[in-house]
């Protein structure tokens, strides 16, 4: 059945191969043995090969594959671009240096590896891209490795070998740097103990902690509403709404008065001049830690369902205003356009959980999520930048223009001796994607692209390519791994192992950052979320998430366009 009628069908119909391709892979990368999976992009391309070995007859139209990469590249600079450019100011510059350090680490390690191991251009593309978990690496090094002045044959040969050393090497440079940064990381940091500690000292700096569990951001928190009815002699012939958020304010508490009912008469978002009397009823908001203190000073609390059945707003705010730009969870709270509103959370670079605390920095980009009645919302989100649009619709002519540009500025190249030196496409359209990402940020009223649409743009991009690249390699696979043989493992260990531990002591030694912080910046220098999942597990801290951001946005650029630099070190 399957050579008489499936396979007949798939040659027919490629594009079906493709969806197929996608649908299994999916599918055996949610399969997972305690802390060890394969991922989705490596089941992508493991199942792609294999139907391409079962059918290979099945032909792949090459500008096919590169549309949905240059997509991919796209997404990722718009992503990360708004951190990547603010990346480069005073404080956060140690940071950023830090990460090219461990990006030239990385591809110097690997280098060598590759140089003993005897491997050609494409062989060591592909230990760079599976060593290093960089999946982008095998669209870029292909392109580049197309480029040489070399027989097609040799081009074919490069490239079909590249997916089989990223497929081998993937698995440990996943789950290899995970258990390096969380477990043998902070042995190297001073000890479990001390890192621990550390984090628990660098918490209390960053100001009162706005989180529910460790390891947890806190988007976890709600704000809370609760009615009471009042009954202090405090009162005494009626307090201003000011008067008595000027006291709880004294008191450490950031509570809001959003609803009066007095002599049955309720009173919407009251002004600071409204009235407070002994007998009236009143709805007090703020975070779910601040009013959880039983406000019962006030007088006994009120199950009143109508006057705590109100709208609320919880508004996704992009900042971009100069006002709020640089300035830490605290000064923002305390400016005037903020009262009566919350921060809830705050996502840095769309997927990227800031932990809400008093004195760390927001920076221009950073979706911060608002909470409140409707009009203090609207009236904070004009002062901090612009409320994201409800709305599904993605800016094509912005996108397209992004990659058409990239792609232009990636083809212009020069020879260095007889070996053609270029961004490539691929890299052109990783450049525009952080300029425009950055601007956008800057005017975000231009280029609109919702987080869902990154999202299908990031993750379907890159797997529709590797899907595609499985089919097409999965033929040649079996001579392929002839050809680099099991020593391929050791190498990959090392290519893996090697960059991390120097990085963690470079950390510790010559940057001198904190534990959590320097496990956190060595997770986003290499670009493994995995890691950074681990080690905010093992040391019991969201801390590491503080060292992530920055150096995220520098090795994820980086790592790409280093694979255009390894192919031209073989060449």
């Amino acid at each position: 059945m399957w050579h008489n009628t499936i396979v007949p069908f798939l040659v027919e119909n490629p594009s079906m191969a493709i969806f197929l391709t996608l649908c299994l892979g999916y599918l055996v990368g949610k399969l997972k043995y305690k802390m060890l999976t394969l991922g989705t992009v490596t089941s992508v391309l493991l199942v792609g090969v294999v139907l391409g070995i079962l059918a290979p007859e099945v032909k792949i139209l090459p500008p096919l594959k590169m549309v949905f990469f240059l997509l991919f590249l796209f997404a990722i600079g718009y992503s990360v671009g708004p951190q990547f450019f603010r990346s480069f100011r005073k404080t956060g510059l140690p940071q950023v240096i830090f990460a090219a350090v461990v990006c030239v680490v990385c591809l110097g390690v690997t280098w060598l590896c590759a140089k003993l191991a005897g491997y050609n251009a494409g062989e060591a593309v592909g230990l760079f891209s599976g060593a290093q978990t960089i999946s982008a690496v095998i669209g870029v090094g292909q392109e580049t490795i197309n480029g040489l002045h070399i027989s097609e044959a040799a081009k074919e040969s490069m490239n079909n070998v590249v997916p089989v050393m990223y497929a081998v090497t993937y698995v440990f440079g996943t789950a290899g740097s995970a258990w390096i940064i969380a477990f043998v990381g902070p042995r190297l940091m001073g000890g479990f103990q001390k890192c621990r500690q550390d984090c628990v000292e660098e918490e209390a700096q960053m100001g009162q902690t706005l989180v529910d569990q460790p390891g947890y951001g806190s988007s976890l928190r709600e704000v809370a509403f609760r009615c009471y009815r009042v009954d202090n002699d405090w009162f005494g012939t009626g307090k201003r709404v000011s008067d008595l958020e000027a006291y709880l304010k004294s008191q450490g508490r950031r509570l809001f008065v959003d609803r009066i009912r007095h002599n049955g008469q309720i009173t919407d978002t009251p002004k600071g001049s409204a009235m407070i009397f002994k007998g009236d009823e009143v709805v007090l908001s703020g975070r779910r830690e601040a009013i959880i203190g039983e406000e019962t000073w006030i007088g006994e609390e009120a199950q009143d369902p109508e006057l705590l059945n109100f709208p609320i707003r919880i508004q996704p705010v992009m900042v971009a205003s100069k006002a709020v730009d640089g300035k830490t969870v605290k000064e923002i709270r305390e400016m005037p356009f903020m009262h009566g509103v919350s921060i809830r959370s705050i996502k840095r670079q769309q997927s990227i959980d800031i932990p809400v605390r008093e004195n760390n920095v927001v920076d221009g980009g950073d979706m911060m999520t608002l909470v409140g009645l409707p009009y203090d919302v609207d009236t904070a989100a004009k002062a901090i930048g612009r409320a994201s649009r409800q709305t599904t619709a993605t800016d094509i002519i912005f996108v397209s223009l992004g990659i058409l540009i990239g792609g232009i500025i990636g083809v212009l190249s020069f020879n260095a001796g007889s070996v053609p030196i270029s961004l490539t496409t691929s890299g052109g359209a990783l450049i525009m994607g952080l300029i425009f990402g950055w601007w956008h940020s800057k005017r975000p009223d231009y280029g609109q692209v919702p987080e869902p649409a990154v999202w299908i743009f990031r993750d379907l991009g890159l797997n529709m390519f590797i899907a595609c690249v499985g089919l097409e390699c999965g033929p040649h696979f079996v001579q392929a791994f002839a050809q680099v043989g099991w020593m391929l493992l050791v190498w990959g260990a090392i290519a893996t192992a090697l960059p991390l531990i120097i990085s963690i002591l470079l950390a510790r030694y010559v940057f001198k950052f904190r534990p959590g912080t320097a496990l956190g910046c060595v997770a986003g220098s290499r670009t493994t979320t995995a890691a950074l999942g681990a080690v905010e597990e093992s040391l019991h801290s969201n801390v590491p998430a503080m060292g992530y951001a920055v150096t995220y946005a520098v090795g994820n650029t980086l790592l790409i366009l280093f694979g255009v630099v390894m192919v031209i070190l073989f060449a």
